[in-house]
C-alpha cells in the first residue's frame, strides 16, 4: 500500500509541531486524500503485520452495528481495544456505569435520537435506500452529534460517510476529523473497506472504491522512530478476504463470517497509543 507509506512520508517531511490533549504532542498535517479499489484485494497494511488485529476490526464493527455503548460485546469475543477508555475513573467523569463509553459509534449509527424522542437506524435506512434508488446523493451516515460530543472521552473520529452507486458498482467515501497515521489509519481503511464489501453483498451490488479523506492527519512524537523503521519496508502483495455469500442482512453478519487470506506481512511492531 504505497498510498499510506506516502501519508506517513508526507507528515514527517511536512507536518507542522502541535498539543494535543493527551500531552504527547504530535506533527500533523492538515487534509490527506486516499483511494482503494476493494473490488478484489483487501487494503490491510502489510509493512507490519496486522494479522491478529483483523478480528478485533471485524468484532469492532459488528460491535458498531450493534447499536451498544458497553464494552461486554467486545470482551464476549476477546477484544480490549476500548477498556482505556471505559476505566471507572474515566466513565465516571461523564455519569456512565464503568465500562460503558456513552453515545459514540454504535448508538449514532443504530439509535440516533431525535428531538422528538424517538430514535434514527442510519444504517438500516441506508440500506433501505441503497436498495430502492441507488443513484440517490443522500446515501450518508453520520456519527458526529453536537448533543453527545461532550458527553463522551472518545468523541468520534471517523465520523461521515457516504455511499456512492453507479454502474451497478457501490463505493464508500469516509471523512474522518481525526487520523491517528501510524496506528489507526490501517485499522480505520480496513474496517471500512470490509463494510463497504459487506454493504455491497447485502444489497446486491458489485465492489467499487473505498475513498478516505482524513483532516488533522498525526504522527505523535513518540511514534517518530517506528515510523521511520516502517517506511525502511518495502510493501508487499495485498491479501484478500472472504465474507460468508449466505449472509443477506447487514445484522447478521457474525466474527466467524469473515477470514483473511493470502496474507504476507511484514513483522509485527509495537507502536504507542496516545491516551
Amino acid at each position: 500500500m504505497l498510498q499510506y507509506q506516502e501519508m506517513l512520508r508526507r507528515i514527517l517531511e511536512t507536518g507542522q509541531r502541535k498539543g494535543d490533549p493527551h500531552g504527547v504532542g504530535n506533527i500533523a498535517v492538515c487534509g490527506h486524500h486516499m483511494r482503494f479499489d476493494v473490488s478484489d484485494r483487501f487494503p490491510l497494511i502489510t509493512t507490519r503485520s496486522l494479522a491478529k488485529s483483523f478480528k478485533a476490526a471485524v468484532v469492532e464493527l459488528l460491535w458498531y452495528l450493534s447499536g451498544e455503548s458497553r464494552v461486554d460485546f467486545l470482551h464476549k469475543h476477546g477484544v480490549h481495544l476500548w477498556d482505556q477508555w471505559a476505566t471507572p475513573e474515566i466513565c465516571a467523569q461523564y455519569g456512565l456505569e464503568p465500562g460503558d463509553l456513552g453515545r459514540i459509534y454504535g448508538p449514532q449509527w443504530i439509535r440516533w435520537r431525535t428531538s422528538s424522542g424517538g430514535e434514527i437506524n442510519q444504517i438500516k435506512n441506508v440500506i433501505a435506500d441503497l436498495k430502492r434508488f441507488p443513484d440517490s446523493r443522500r446515501h450518508v451516515v453520520t456519527a458526529w452529534n453536537p448533543q453527545d460530543v461532550d458527553g463522551v472521552f472518545v468523541a468520534p473520529c471517523h465520523c461521515f460517510f457516504k455511499f456512492f452507486h453507479a454502474q451497478g458498482k457501490l463505493s464508500l467515501h469516509l471523512f474522518q476529523r481525526s487520523a491517528d497515521a501510524p496506528v489507526g489509519v490501517p485499522f480505520d481503511i480496513a474496517e471500512y473497506a470490509m463494510f463497504l464489501r459487506m454493504v455491497a453483498q447485502v444489497v446486491g451490488m458489485e465492489v467499487g472504491e473505498f475513498v478516505y479523506d482524513t483532516s488533522d492527519t498525526h504522527i505523535y512524537l513518540n511514534q517518530i522512530e517506528q515510523t521511520r523503521e516502517l517506511l525502511t519496508r518495502e510493501p508487499r502483495p495485498l491479501p484478500r478476504i472472504e465474507i460468508n455469500p449466505d449472509v443477506k442482512d447487514i445484522f447478521a453478519f457474525r466474527p466467524e463470517d469473515f477470514a483473511l487470506l493470502d496474507y504476507d506481512p511484514h513483522p509485527a511492531m509495537k507502536i504507542p497509543v496516545a491516551t
